[in-house]
C-alpha cells in the first residue's frame, strides 16, 4: 500500500523529479521530469545525469557530484547558484535543483528535484519588457548606420516579427494623394495581398482604419471582427489576431506598421508600446529622408543627432516605465526571496541601463552649445566610448583601447570632446570598408611636437609651456595622400561620394581643438592607415575642479503633496508608484489642463512634478508658470525624454527649478524632490 501511495505522489508531484543512483544513473523518473528535459518517460530510467549537465560544465559537475557522494545532505532550492539543464533537443533550460539522499534505505539513491524558473510570470513580463527594449536600441543603432531608409524598413518587419515570435509583419506606406497605401516591405506576405500591392487609404480596411483614427489598433480574434474587413487569406493562413500602429513623425502619418499572428489575442500594451517605438523610429528616418538635397548634405553628426533626438522622447518613456517597474518588482516579497529570479531582474535592468547610455551617447551628437569647459576625466570617457563602439561599429572592425591610468584629466566641454572623438571613430570606419583595427590611445604630453607647436604659436602669438593630454585615433584604413592631407582641415573638402560626407567632420573637430586652446595632429601613409591625434590642455594647478555636490541626504517630506501631471498611463504609473513609496500624496492627472481645472480643490499642494511635452494641449513650462503664480512656495521640477527640451527649460527656467531626464529611477526622483523641496524652504 505504501508502496502504491509514494508511486503516486512521485507521478503527481508538479516539480520534475528524479532517483538516481550511486553511479549517477536514472532510476525513476516521473511525467513533470520528462516533459521538463524533452524526453520520453522510458528514456530517462536508465540514463546518466550527466547527459542532462550542458557539455561545458560537464567537468564541473562530474567534480560536484563525486564530492556530494562522500558528504551526502538535504540541499534546498533557492541556494544562490546559476544552474542550466539540457534538454533532449540540446537546448538548455535555467532551473533551480533540490537534493535529498535517501539515507534511511542503506544505499545512495538521491531525490533530485528540479524546477523551471523561465515560467514564472513577473519574472518573464520583466524580462519580455528589457528584451524588446534591447531590440529598439538595435534597431535605432542600424537606423543610424543605414544611409538608405529602404534598407531600415526592409529590417522592421524582420525585428517585429522576431522581438514578437509572429508570423506576420508589413509596412504599408501612404502614397503622396494619401489615396492608397503601397505595401513596402514584409515578412510572411499572403498571395492575395503581396509586396508592391497597391489598398484604398478607406476606413474599411485595417489600414485605412487605423490611419482614420490615427491610433494603435489591436485585433483579438479577425473572425469576429466587425471594424473592417478581414481579408480571407489571412484567415485561411490562421493569421487571426494582430496589432497596427501608425508610422507617424511630427504629427503626420506617413504609413502604418501591422503585425498578425496565429495565436488569438497575442498583442497586449508592451508589444503596442514596442510595436510604436520602432514605428516612430521608421517614420522619422523615412520623413528625414525625404528632406530637400541641400539638408542631405548637412553635417553627418546634425543628421543622426535629429534622427535620435526623434524618437529620444518615446524611447525614454518605455524606458522610464521598463526600468521603473523592474525596480518595484526587485523589492516585492516574493521576488525579494528569490535569488534566481533577483538574478534575472539584475540582468533585465542592466540591460535597460545600457539601452538608456545608448541614447545618451547618441544624443551627444546633436548637442549644439557653447563651450562649458570642465575637468574630463579622459581615462573613463575613453572606456565608455570604446564601449558605445564595440555595439555600433561595424562588427569587422577590432577596437583597441592603449590607454594611461595615471592620465590627468584635461581641460574641455566634456559633450563637444565626445562629439569630436566618435566624429573621428566614424571617419576611421569609413577608411576601414572591409575592416581592420581602431586603436585609440591617451597619455600625458609635457612638451608638444614642434610642428604643433609651431602652429599653436603661429594662432596664439607664443607656444603653450602648459602640459596636455594626447588623445589619438589610429585606423588601419586606406591613409591619405600627401595633397588630401594638405587639405583634410579645410571646410567642405572631402574624398567621400556624393552624399557621404560634407567635408565639415574635420574641420569641426580643428575648431573645437582651437577653441579648447589645444591643438589636432594628422599623421597618414596611403594603404597603412591614418593617426589623428588631439592635444587637449590639462587644467593648471591652481584651477581646482568644484566639488561635485554630495550625494544629496535631505529626505523627503513625509506627507508631501504632489500634483503629478503626465501624458503617458504608464510612466504615470510608475511615478506615482515612485512618489507613493517615497511617502508622498500624489493627485496624478493627464494634462495640464486637468490640473488647472483641479487647482481651486488642492489648495496645499507642495511640489508639481511635470512632463514639459504634454501631448497637444497647454505645456508644462507654461502650467509650471501658473502654478508658481498661485503658490509662490511650490517647488517645480520638470521632465522630460527629450534633451533639447530640457536644454530650453535649462535656459528658460528660474534656477530654483529642478530638471529631470528620462528615464529615472525612484533614487533620482527623491534626489531632485529633496533638492527642490530643501531650496524651497531656504
Amino acid at each position: 500500500m505504501n508502496h502504491e501511495i509514494f508511486q503516486s505522489i512521485f507521478k503527481a508531484y508538479p516539480d520534475a523529479l528524479l532517483l538516481v543512483d550511486g553511479n549517477g544513473m536514472i532510476v525513476m523518473a516521473n511525467p513533470a521530469a520528462a516533459e521538463l528535459l524533452g524526453y520520453e518517460l522510458d528514456e530517462l530510467v536508465g540514463l546518466p545525469v550527466d547527459a542532462l549537465v550542458p557539455d561545458a560544465i560537464r567537468p564541473q559537475h562530474a567534480q560536484y557530484r563525486n564530492a556530494y557522494g562522500r558528504n551526502p545532505h538535504a540541499r534546498p532550492m533557492g541556494t544562490n547558484m546559476d544552474l542550466v539543464a539540457k534538454r533532449r533537443d540540446g537546448s538548455q533550460v535555467m532551473v533551480e535543483i533540490a537534493l535529498s539522499p535517501l539515507k534511511d534505505l542503506g544505499f545512495p539513491y538521491v531525490v533530485t528535484a528540479i524546477r523551471g524558473i523561465g515560467a514564472y510570470p513577473r519574472v518573464k513580463q520583466a524580462l519580455q519588457r528589457a528584451r524588446y527594449s534591447d531590440y529598439v536600441a538595435r534597431l535605432g543603432r542600424l537606423a543610424v548606420d543605414m544611409r538608405d531608409p529602404q534598407e531600415l524598413m526592409q529590417e522592421v518587419p524582420l525585428v517585429a516579427t522576431d522581438a514578437l515570435q509572429v508570423e506576420y509583419s508589413a509596412v504599408y506606406l501612404l502614397d503622396s494623394s494619401r489615396l492608397e497605401f503601397t505595401l513596402a516591405s514584409g515578412v510572411g506576405l499572403v498571395a492575395d495581398e503581396p509586396l508592391h500591392a497597391r489598398i484604398p487609404s478607406t476606413p474599411d480596411r485595417m489600414p485605412g482604419y487605423v490611419l482614420a483614427n490615427n491610433a494603435p489598433l489591436l485585433v483579438q480574434d479577425g473572425r469576429t471582427e466587425t471594424r473592417f474587413v478581414v481579408l480571407p487569406a489571412y484567415l485561411a493562413a490562421g493569421l487571426v489576431s494582430g496589432l497596427a500602429v501608425p508610422l507617424s513623425d511630427r504629427g503626420r502619418t506617413v504609413g502604418v506598421l501591422v503585425v498578425r499572428s496565429k495565436q488569438v489575442a497575442r498583442f497586449g500594451e508592451d508589444e503596442t508600446r514596442f510595436l510604436e517605438s520602432i514605428g516612430n523610429l521608421l517614420a522619422s528616418t523615412l520623413q528625414r529622408s525625404q528632406t530637400e538635397e541641400a539638408l542631405r548634405h548637412a553635417q553627418r553628426l546634425e543628421s543622426v543627432g535629429q534622427l535620435t533626438g526623434g524618437i529620444a522622447h518615446d524611447f525614454n518613456n518605455l524606458l522610464t516605465v521598463i526600468q521603473g517597474n523592474l525596480q518595484v518588482l526587485q523589492e516585492l516579497p516574493a521576488i525579494t526571496a528569490d535569488p534566481h529570479a533577483q538574478q534575472l531582474l539584475g540582468s533585465a535592468l542592466r540591460a535597460g541601463k545600457r539601452s538608456a547610455e545608448l541614447t545618451s551617447k547618441l544624443l551627444a551628437f546633436s548637442r549644439r552649445q557653447v563651450l562649458q569647459p570642465g575637468h574630463v576625466d579622459v581615462v573613463a570617457q575613453l572606456y565608455s566610448m570604446a564601449d558605445m563602439l564595440r555595439r555600433t561599429l561595424d562588427q569587422r572592425i577590432q577596437i583597441k583601447l592603449d590607454v594611461d591610468e595615471a592620465c590627468p584629466p584635461c581641460l574641455a566641454d566634456p559633450g563637444q570632446l565626445e562629439a569630436a572623438l566618435l566624429n573621428l571613430a566614424i571617419n576611421a570606419r569609413d577608411a576601414m570598408p572591409d575592416g581592420g583595427t581602431l586603436t585609440i590611445a591617451c597619455k600625458a604630453c609635457s612638451a608638444l611636437p614642434s610642428d604643433v607647436q609651431v602652429e599653436l604659436a603661429g594662432a596664439e602669438g607664443q607656444a603653450s609651456s602648459q602640459p596636455f593630454v594626447q588623445i589619438s585615433l589610429t585606423d588601419t584604413g586606406t591613409g591619405m595622400s600627401d595633397e588630401v592631407k594638405e587639405r583634410a582641415f579645410e571646410p567642405f573638402f572631402t574624398t567621400k561620394e556624393a552624399g557621404r560626407g560634407t567635408g565639415l567632420g574635420l574641420s569641426t573637430v580643428y575648431g573645437f581643438a582651437r577653441q579648447s586652446r589645444g591643438a589636432v595632429a594628422l599623421d597618414s601613409t596611403i594603404g597603412v592607415g591614418t593617426t589623428l591625434t588631439l592635444y587637449i590642455p590639462v587644467p593648471p594647478p591652481d584651477d581646482e575642479p568644484e566639488l561635485a555636490q554630495a550625494a544629496f541626504t535631505h529626505i523627503v517630506p513625509t506627507g508631501l503633496r504632489v500634483m503629478l501631471v503626465e501624458d503617458d498611463p504608464e510612466v504615470r504609473a510608475i511615478v506615482q508608484r515612485f512618489l507613493e513609496t517615497l511617502g508622498c500624496q500624489v493627485n496624478p492627472f493627464a494634462s495640464a489642463e486637468e490640473a488647472v481645472s483641479a487647482f481651486p480643490a488642492n489648495d496645499e499642494v507642495q511640489l508639481l512634478l511635470t512632463d514639459i511635452a504634454l501631448g497637444p494641449g497647454m505645456r508644462g513650462m507654461e502650467l509650471a508658470k501658473i502654478a508658481q503664480a498661485r503658490w509662490p512656495a511650490l517647488a517645480i521640477i520638470l521632465m522630460s525624454g527629450f534633451s533639447s527640451e530640457l536644454l530650453d527649460a535649462n535656459r528658460d527656467a528660474p534656477e530654483h527649478w529642478e530638471l529631470l531626464q528620462k528615464p529615472y529611477g525612484r533614487d533620482e526622483l527623491a534626489n531632485a524632490i529633496a533638492k527642490v523641496t530643501s531650496a524651497s524652504h531656504h
